[in-house]
C-alpha cells in the first residue's frame, strides 16, 4: 500500500465524516446519549440526598466514640461527619429526616432508620463491631488485653477463589457492554445503509472510476470509525466529569482494567463488524433491504448482550459465556464483562484479543472480495455464496 493509496482512502474517509457529521440525526443521537449518561451520573447522587459522606450522630459524645466513628469510616472507605445529638428523640427525628445515616448511643447500640432483611456490611455494622470490641476490651484486665493483642487471636481469612469485583466494577462492565452493543449495532447498520444508498444511486460507479473497491470500503469504515470515537469521547468525558463533580460511587470505584478492556474490544469489534456490515450493504440493490441484509450480523451481538445480564448479577460465570468470549462475533461484548467480574485471567484476555485480531484480518479480506465483486452488480438482492463463487 503506497502513500497514494492511503491518500485516496483518506479522501473517502473525509467525505464520509463530512457527510455523516453534517446529518441532523447524528447530532440528535449524540445529544441524547450525552444526556442519558449525564442523568446516569447525576440522578443516583441526587437520590442519595447529597455527597456520599456518612453522617454519624453520637449521643453522649466522647473522644473515644468520635475516634471509633472515624475509624469505621476508614475501614469502609467512607468519609465521616460526626454530629453530636442531645438525646434519643433528637436522634430519631434526625434519622427519620435522613440528615444522619446512623446514631451511636454511647457504647450501648447503633441506631439506623431501618434494618435490612438481607443484613448489611456498611458503616453502621462496622461501627457496632469497633465499639463492641472496645467495650469488651474495657471489661478485661489490662494483662489479658495485651496478651490477646500479642497472640494475634484473629484468624487469617483465605479464599479458595480470587476476590470478586465490586458492585462499581460490575456496573462499569455493564455500561461498557451496553455502549459496545449500541455503537457496533448503530454504526454497522449505518454503513450498510450508506453502501446501499451509493449503490442504488450509481454514485459508486463514479467513485470506482478513480478508486479501487477496497479503498472505498476502507475509507467508509475509517470515516465512520472516527465519528464513533468522537461520540464515545463525548459520552465518557461527560460521565467522568459529572460523576466526579457529584461524587458518584461508580466513577470512583470503576476499574481501569475494565475501561481499558472495553476500549480495546471496541476498536477490534468495530473493525471486525463494520467491514462485514459494509459487505452486507454491497449485496443489496434497494435501501429497504438494508436491515434484512444486516440482520444475520446483529444476532450474535444481541445474544452476547442478553447473556451479559446473567453474568453481571450472578456470583458465577457459566461455561457458555466463557466460550463466547473467545468467538470474534461475541468477544467484543463478552470479554470486557468477564474482566469486570474478575473471571478473565491475563492469558485468556491475550488469547481472545489475538483470535479477534486474526479474525478481523480474515474478515477484512473476505469483505473486500464481496464488496469488490458485488458493489457494481444491480438487480435483485445477492447472496454472499453466489458472489464468492463468481469470477473476480
Amino acid at each position: 500500500m503506497t502513500r497514494q493509496w492511503w491518500t485516496l482512502t483518506w479522501l473517502v474517509a473525509r467525505r464520509e465524516i463530512m457527510d455523516r457529521g453534517r446529518a441532523k440525526s447524528f447530532w440528535v443521537a449524540t445529544v441524547l446519549l450525552v444526556v442519558a449518561v449525564a442523568a446516569a451520573a447525576v440522578i443516583p447522587a441526587l437520590l442519595k440526598g447529597g455527597p456520599s459522606t456518612a453522617r454519624i450522630g453520637i449521643i453522649g459524645n466522647t473522644p473515644s466514640l468520635t475516634a471509633a466513628a472515624r475509624e469505621a469510616g476508614k475501614i469502609t472507605g467512607t468519609p465521616v461527619a460526626v454530629v453530636t445529638l442531645p438525646d434519643a428523640s433528637a436522634a430519631a427525628a434526625r434519622l427519620q429526616s435522613g440528615t444522619v445515616d446512623a446514631v451511636l448511643v454511647g457504647s450501648k447500640e447503633v441506631l439506623v432508620k431501618q434494618v435490612s432483611v438481607f443484613g448489611s456490611n456498611g458503616i453502621a455494622t462496622t461501627l457496632s463491631q469497633i465499639v463492641g470490641l472496645e467495650k469488651l476490651f474495657a471489661q478485661l484486665p489490662p494483662s489479658a488485653v495485651q496478651q490477646a493483642i500479642s497472640q494475634h487471636t484473629t484468624l487469617p481469612v483465605r479464599g479458595l477463589k480470587p476476590p470478586g469485583r465490586s458492585a462499581a466494577d460490575r456496573f462499569t462492565g455493564l455500561a461498557v457492554a451496553i455502549l459496545m452493543y449500541i455503537i457496533l449495532l448503530t454504526y454497522g447498520v449505518r454503513i450498510t445503509i450508506g453502501v446501499g444508498e451509493e449503490k442504488a444511486s450509481r454514485v459508486v460507479e463514479v467513485l470506482l472510476s478513480t478508486l479501487r473497491p477496497v479503498q472505498l470500503l476502507a475509507g467508509k469504515v475509517i470515516g465512520m470509525g472516527l465519528l464513533a470515537i468522537g461520540q464515545i469521547f463525548a459520552i465518557v468525558a461527560t460521565y467522568l466529569i459529572l460523576g466526579h463533580a457529584v461524587g458518584a460511587t461508580a466513577v470512583r470505584g470503576a476499574s481501569t482494567n475494565v475501561v481499558l478492556a472495553g476500549a480495546l474490544w471496541l476498536l477490534l469489534g468495530y473493525a471486525f463488524y463494520c467491514t462485514a456490515f459494509a459487505a452486507a450493504g454491497a449485496l443489496i440493490s434497494r435501501q429497504s433491504d438494508a436491515y434484512n441484509a444486516a440482520l444475520p450480523l446483529q444476532i450474535p451481538l444481541i445474544l452476547a448482550y442478553v447473556l451479559t445480564y446473567t453474568v453481571i448479577y450472578s456470583t458465577s460465570v457459566n461455561s457458555l459465556f466463557h466460550v463466547l468470549a473467545f468467538i470474534p462475533f461475541t468477544a467484543p461484548v463478552d470479554m470486557p464483562v468477564l474482566v469486570a467480574v474478575g473471571a478473565a485471567s491475563g492469558w485468556q484476555i491475550a488469547v481472545s484479543a489475538v483470535i479477534t485480531i486474526v479474525s478481523t484480518v480474515a474478515m477484512a479480506r473476505l469483505a473486500g472480495v464481496i464488496y469488490g465483486r458485488a458493489i457494481l452488480r444491480t438487480g435483485g438482492r445477492l447472496k454472499a455464496r453466489q458472489v464468492l463463487r463468481s469470477a473476480a
